[in-house]
């Protein structure tokens, strides 16, 4: 059974999810209708986890004796300067959720709550994978502004696996 200041915990992070998946949605949305479908299809897929990830926190908070609520959710913004820009904010973004589960552990264990800290330490790991993901996308961002190194980057591991390597030789 959840005590109280956990199941609000809970309540305000299934908020934080939903809102996660309305921000990557509209990302989507501007990345699609500024030509670039790559970039939209990954903040689609984006999207959709954050609200499975909602989903989790519901089913986990009924599941255990409380009550979840189904927020309102504010609008997210609908426009940015550039892809850079919106990377930016999506890494700005994952480490606000990083840091909102990592409330959610402090209170697990001022609380006592081992089932929950338990439960919730697939997000911890899910977040890490959430920053490296995007810096790892900005990283490739820096790298299309020297001159498409990204491209140069991309390729050579094509190179490595497609037997052009002179290794031993």
């Amino acid at each position: 059974m959840l005590n109280k200041k956990i199941e609000d915990i809970l309540n305000r992070q299934v908020e934080r999810e939903g809102y996660s998946s309305l921000l990557y949605l509209s990302m989507a949305s501007w990345a699609e209708s500024s030509g670039y479908p790559g970039i939209a299809q990954w903040l689609y897929a984006q999207s959709n986890e954050e609200l499975e990830h909602m989903l989790k926190f519901i089913h986990y908070i009924n599941d255990r004796g409380g009550k979840a609520v189904i927020p309102g959710l504010d609008t997210p913004p609908s426009d940015w300067e550039s892809v850079q820009a919106l990377f930016e904010a999506v890494l700005k973004h994952e480490q606000f959720v990083t840091a909102s589960i990592n409330e959610i552990v402090t209170a697990c264990i001022e609380e006592n709550d081992h089932t929950t800290n338990n439960w919730v330490q697939w997000f911890v790991t899910e977040q890490i994978e959430e920053e490296s993901s995007v810096q790892e996308i900005l990283d490739k961002l820096a790298l299309v502004g020297q001159h498409n190194m990204y491209m140069f980057d991309r390729d050579i591991m094509n190179m490595r696996s497609s037997g052009g390597s002179s290794e031993g030789e």
